[in-house]
């Protein structure tokens, strides 16, 4: 396994009153695509925002890189080079697919051959580059949203439940986008329901249970082992189309 990127050791989360991770262990391998498995409510969405600041660690460490950024602001995480695409996408519906990707451009204009390289990933961006973002559909949405976080050199994305509400043919076509950044070497941690999606790009796999990690290792073993699924997950990544 390559060297870690990121690591969580024993991170316990709170959300207001209620005690939402309970000393999270996990380590995203340099290079990959690590994909959280798990049956809703189990913390895996939670862990990506303590990851990125914006829900506080009562314990534990969260380290980038072998630094401690535990309790950081999350513009200075984001600053390190982590990119974080929520549930809700997080766009701005009112404007443009072009005033988007400028917003999102923060250390200076565009890279005209970086964003070359967003359009091969996402074709229909270039197509709607003037229309307001909230006349896209949910899946061109998504990839407006994966753009944003990708339009400049990122060490880490995270992407929370990608292909949730989203047609078969649009998630193919995001499965494709995420196979070339895998190409690229870029470091994803996804959060995901859909099985046979996860188990095409997934190289790690981490499942979560009850705020906590329950098993990881490498998908292939997971993928390959029936009783494992039924064990962790309840049901077989077969089961799922």
């Amino acid at each position: 396994m390559a060297e870690s990127i990121l690591s969580l050791s024993g991170v316990r989360a709170d959300i207001d009153q209620y005690h939402i991770l309970h000393g999270v262990d996990l380590e995203v391998p340099a290079g990959e695509l690590t994909v959280l498995l798990g049956r809703n409510g189990a913390g895996k969405s939670t862990t990506l925002r303590t990851i990125m600041g914006l829900t506080t660690v009562t314990q534990g460490k969260v380290r980038f890189r072998g630094e401690d950024i535990t309790g950081q602001p999350t513009p200075r995480i984001a600053r390190k080079g982590i990119a974080f695409v929520p549930e809700n996408m997080g766009i701005f519906s009112l404007l443009t697919v072009r005033e988007n990707m400028v917003l999102a451009a923060v250390d200076g204009p565009m890279d005209p051959a970086r964003l070359d390289w967003v359009f091969d990933l996402f074709p229909p961006l270039k197509k709607f580059w003037n229309r307001a973002a909230g006349n896209l559909s949910g899946g061109q949405k998504q990839m407006l949203a994966i753009a944003r976080a990708i339009i400049e050199p990122r060490e880490l994305l995270l992407v929370d439940e990608p292909t949730k509400g989203l047609a078969p043919a649009i998630i193919n076509d995001l499965a494709g986008a995420f196979e070339q950044l895998k190409q690229q070497q870029v470091t994803v941690l996804l959060v995901e329901q859909n099985f046979n999606f996860s188990r095409r790009l997934g190289q790690s796999a981490a499942v979560m249970n009850d705020g906590g990690v329950v098993w990881s290792g490498q998908m292939t073993e997971l993928a390959d082992n029936d009783d494992l699924q039924h064990e962790l997950l309840g049901l077989g990544l077969g089961e799922h189309q």
